[in-house]
């Protein structure tokens, strides 16, 4: 697969871009494990123009990570042009314009998934970023607004006519949030489209190697891309790769893997974030990499409360020497 002339080569894995998650601690892990494509954090396109902090600070890039796509959001067409240039200066691979985020203050200003109940505005703003930046410009997006406007085929036709190189659908409306399960019925019927020649993404419950596996054989999808299943869990890249290698699952990382990966997942969380936000962000990760300890309560409970770093550290340490074994006692 090729998005432009970047070649990602066969079935690639892609991170999807998640606000507070996907920043340059977590993206270096997600790309060790062997995620092929990275996405920042998405982007205020409000913010950028403005110069907020915040937005500017998510532009930091590492060769490391590369090929990485900056995402961007807004409901402004000049706006999203401007911030797509500033993005575009900080040297990613690709640009790409967020038309799916469900979240309520985004949707219902227009920006997000709110742009699918203006489908000639979307078209609009996105020819006007293709033609404004020298990078390619791809769309992350969504079945449609509601059940009763699954308009994606439409819209994929008219992204594509207006130049973007490729789309990420994820399998579900916008009312239906992160609820029920994606369709990929759809997601399949895009790709299958004799119109389209881009390629097509798939996005939605790709929570293990045979989902993987089955995306990709049955709908016909050039590449996946995988969000929240990635939280405390950024070794399923790597799971994934080998189950489409060798036709068997990896073995679970033990207990000492994992601390030794929490433990260097929050030093660069630390390093690249001011204050107790590094500890904040990291919760969710802390949470899932020990998820299915038995009599483990107490310890998350500690995880998942104390803003002192020395303390998580001790934390993982006492979780090394109780629970060190664990796994592979539950495989033997």
């Amino acid at each position: 697969m090729k998005i432009a002339d970047t070649d990602l080569g066969d079935k690639p894995l892609f991170l999807a871009p998640m606000e507070d998650i996907t920043d340059p601690s977590f993206r270096s892990i997600c790309k060790h494990f062997g995620a092929d494509v990275m996405y920042t954090e998405f982007i205020s396109s409000d913010g950028l123009i403005r110069d907020g902090e915040k937005s500017v600070r998510k532009l930091n890039l590492y060769d490391a990570e590369r090929p990485i796509g900056i995402q961007i959001y807004g409901h402004l067409t000049e706006s999203m042009v401007e911030a797509a240039r500033i993005a575009g200066s900080a040297g990613p691979e690709l640009i790409d314009i967020n038309f799916g985020c469900p979240v309520k203050k985004i949707a219902h200003r227009g920006a997000g998934s709110g742009m699918m109940r203006n489908v000639p505005l979307m078209v609009e703003m996105t020819d006007a970023i293709v033609k404004a930046v020298d990078l390619p410009v791809t769309v992350k997006t969504r079945l449609g607004w509601d059940e009763e406007n699954k308009n994606i085929v439409e819209i994929a036709e008219r992204l594509q006519d207006v130049g973007i190189a490729a789309i990420t659908i994820h399998g579900r409306t916008r009312s239906q949030m992160y609820k029920g399960n994606a369709d990929w019925s759809l997601i399949g019927e895009v790709k299958n489209n004799p119109r389209m020649h881009i390629p097509v993404i798939g996005n939605g419950d790709i929570d293990s190697p045979e989902q993987a596996a089955f995306a990709f054989d049955r709908y016909g999808v050039d590449g996946i891309m995988i969000g929240r299943a990635t939280v405390g869990r950024p070794w399923i890249f790597r799971d994934i790769k080998h189950y489409f290698a060798t036709g068997k699952k990896k073995g679970e990382l033990s207990i000492d893997e994992k601390v030794d990966l929490a433990r260097l997942h929050l030093t660069k969380s630390i390093e690249y974030k001011e204050g107790k936000r590094a500890i904040y962000e990291m919760r969710r990760h802390l949470s899932n990499y020990f998820k299915g300890l038995p009599h483990f309560r107490e310890t998350r409970l500690k995880l998942l409360t104390t803003l002192d770093a020395d303390e998580i550290f001790e934390i993982l340490e006492y979780i090394r020497k109780k629970w060190s074994g664990y796994n592979e006692e539950m495989s033997s």
